[in-house]
């Protein structure tokens, strides 16, 4: 099975390689770096470092806290953090500037991965969420590396893929350290796997140890009185392609019954930034860009938020949020910004990537759930009607994100026994 998993993976990279420069045509630093992904970069001084793998800039947003704690607990030891995208790594850079040196992942080849761990030697890794790559786990124990998975997280549909080739899979789990889960079910598919019970521990979310701004309410209400304090305010965030229109759709109907409703929109993926601002400007709405006009004015009626790490303001500004990839079957994104900060949360009906969180912000009242595409407008117009309703969803959500807190606490306690060890 490895050897056959190996085939693949050479046989598959040059094209993998075609579409990395079919995106960077879209995205030019697709373009750079690319030699990272084999392994080769310019490394400073990392024997021994703690290493982070962090895929996208969701799940560096997860890793926040942790790498925090760690640079806290361990301030002597180099910090690598590794994703996989460009927006991952200007993540990355957002959040910790020179404090940690970060690099792309290579591709899961066994020359590139032994080019990798021999450049970075750590001292200790630790994979975030979801990533399973066979040659890279082995190398890790064929060099005595501890490998942790942190808020390890695994869904039905992911299950199901790597239920395809179980057998390597279930070897690679074992060169792991510890698996430390976000909730029982994602242990008990681990354990599906392959994982042993000894190597599971059931932590929680990191995410919801992400930090808060104090100040984070003010400059929403600040920003707020840039266009009109009293205007309705609602946001569609990490929208996706087949969404956009769905929600400007909705944003239509919205408007004929409350003429000042301001809708900011924030795609996911920068690369669709200008597609999305031609959609929203070929509908006729007053339109206003982050890039272009910083905020909207009194007369925008869509604010494209084309900037990645700046959700969490704009969430603080809204009075309803809407969080994407769940009206198509991607598998929805993280609802917990707009928890944090007491805003109550619609979804669509697609959200198994954060079918735990999501579900405990619906039990409490602090969301609801959008049937189909179609109704998103009349449930956000009846949201932005219903300030008690909103103050009171508010409030649930701002209680489901306080009672979860802990998971960086827990996941240190395991790193400090993996390093004693």
């Amino acid at each position: 099975m490895r050897l056959l998993y190996n085939f693949a993976m050479y046989l598959f990279t040059p094209l993998v390689m075609l579409r990395l420069m079919a995106r960077g045509m879209r995205y030019g630093d697709y373009h750079l770096r690319w030699r990272e992904r084999f392994g080769t970069f310019a490394s400073p001084r990392l024997n021994g470092c703690l290493w982070v793998h962090a895929v996208s800039v969701g799940e560096v947003n997860a890793a926040e806290p942790l790498v925090k704690a760690l640079m806290e607990a361990y301030p002597q030891a180099p910090l690598l953090v590794t994703t996989v995208t460009p927006t991952g790594s200007e993540r990355v850079r957002q959040l910790f500037g020179d404090s940690v040196y970060s690099v792309y992942l290579p591709y899961d080849l066994p020359f590139a991965v032994k080019r990798f761990l021999r450049s970075v030697r750590p001292r200790l890794a630790i994979i975030v969420e979801t990533e399973i790559w066979p040659n890279l786990y082995f190398a890790c124990r064929r060099h005595g590396i501890p490998l942790l998975i942190a808020n390890a997280r695994l869904s039905e549909r992911s299950l199901r893929g790597y239920a395809r080739m179980r057998s390597l899979v279930r070897k690679a789990l074992r060169c792991v350290s510890h698996i430390a889960a976000q909730s029982r079910t994602d242990a008990a598919r681990y354990r599906l796997l392959g994982a042993e019970p000894s190597q599971l521990t059931v932590c929680g979310n990191l995410k919801f140890d992400m930090p808060v701004p104090c100040d984070a309410l003010a400059e929403g209400i600040s920003m707020r009185a840039t266009w009109g304090a009293g205007r309705p305010v609602w946001i569609a965030a990490s929208t996706h392609e087949g969404e956009e229109l769905a929600v400007l759709q909705a944003h239509l109907e919205v408007l004929r019954r409350v003429p000042d409703a301001l809708l900011l929109i924030a795609p996911r993926h920068p690369e669709r930034f200008r597609a999305v601002e031609a959609s929203v400007r070929s509908l006729g709405f007053q339109t206003a860009t982050r890039s272009g006009d910083r905020l909207p004015s009194a007369h925008t009626q869509c604010f494209v938020i084309d900037a990645m790490g700046e959700l969490l303001r704009f969430f603080a500004a809204s009075d309803v949020a809407f969080v994407g990839g769940s009206l198509v079957p991607i598998g929805g994104h993280n609802v917990l910004e707009p928890a944090a900060l007491g805003k109550p949360v619609l979804v669509g009906p697609f959200t198994h990537n954060f079918e735990e969180i999501t579900q405990a912000l619906l039990d409490a009242g602090a969301g609801a759930r959008v049937a189909a595409a179609e109704s998103l407008g009349e449930d956000v117009l009846h949201l932005l009607r219903d300030e008690k309703r909103r103050d009171h969803m508010g409030k649930e959500a701002r209680k489901v994100f306080d009672s979860e807190r802990g998971s960086v606490q827990r996941v240190m306690k395991l790193v400090d026994n993996l390093l004693q060890e």
